[in-house]
């Protein structure tokens, strides 16, 4: 077959690497030899000799799930082979998480990570009374984190002179060491009168990074994380 479909562009290339690798930028690819996890319904391909199962959370996990919205719905992938993840022409990245590390991350912007990788429900302090980004999950561990993102995200750093507030429909994540806090940005009775819509952000202050996205979620996607 020839035309431009079937160019170096578009075409699977062999893997050069074990693990989780960037196949292009609204997919991964993750060559596996044991087990990684995934959120469910992301496989779109695989080949080889490989076995996906739902993953149970536990009553406490589903529990979690059913208060917050925010429990991960996973699958595990075990064998050898490769599979190939997305999730709705997202686009994709890694974040390499470190021992030591702790990565802050919506569930709703997670894609796969690697089984050495553990992860649990946390409040997101000061955001009490939010409805956006009131309860993330918080990975360590050792290993590749694989997230998605509509749009390219930006990566903002924060310092104790200067700590950034970002809308809580917007932030995909944080690293360790930031603290989190409510920002009120206009008064009552301005936000009473029409105000600008942004009435309250998520302020992160300390020494780190934020990760937003370059949109905001809208009333039907904002009700489903």
């Amino acid at each position: 077959m020839k035309g431009d479909l079937f160019s170096s562009r578009h075409m699977a290339q062999p893997a050069v690497a074990p693990g989780m690798t960037v196949e292009n930028a609204k997919c991964l690819r993750y060559t596996v030899n044991g087990e990684m996890l995934a959120r469910q319904g992301a496989m779109i391909a695989y080949r080889g000799n490989l076995q996906f199962e739902r993953k149970g959370q536990g009553v406490g996990g589903m529990l979690k799930r059913a208060v917050t919205g925010e429990g991960l719905p996973l699958m595990a992938v075990r064998g050898q082979g490769e599979a190939w993840f997305a999730h709705e022409a997202q686009n994709c990245f890694i974040v390499e998480v470190e021992p030591g590390d702790e990565f802050t991350v919506n569930g709703r912007n997670v894609l796969c990570f690697d089984a050495t990788l553990s992860y649990r429900i946390a409040t997101v302090k000061g955001a009490g009374i939010t409805g956006g980004g009131l309860f993330n999950s918080v990975f360590t561990g050792h290993g590749r984190l694989g997230l998605v993102c509509e749009g390219n995200p930006l990566v903002i750093p924060v310092s104790p002179q200067y700590p950034v507030y970002v809308d809580t429909d917007a932030v995909v994540g944080w690293t360790a060491g930031l603290q989190t806090s409510l920002h009120r940005s206009q008064s009552v009775g301005s936000m009473l009168r029409g105000g600008s819509g942004e009435a309250v952000q998520l302020a992160l202050q300390g020494e780190g990074h934020v990760v937003v996205r370059p949109s905001e979620a809208t009333p039907q996607k904002a009700g489903q994380h």
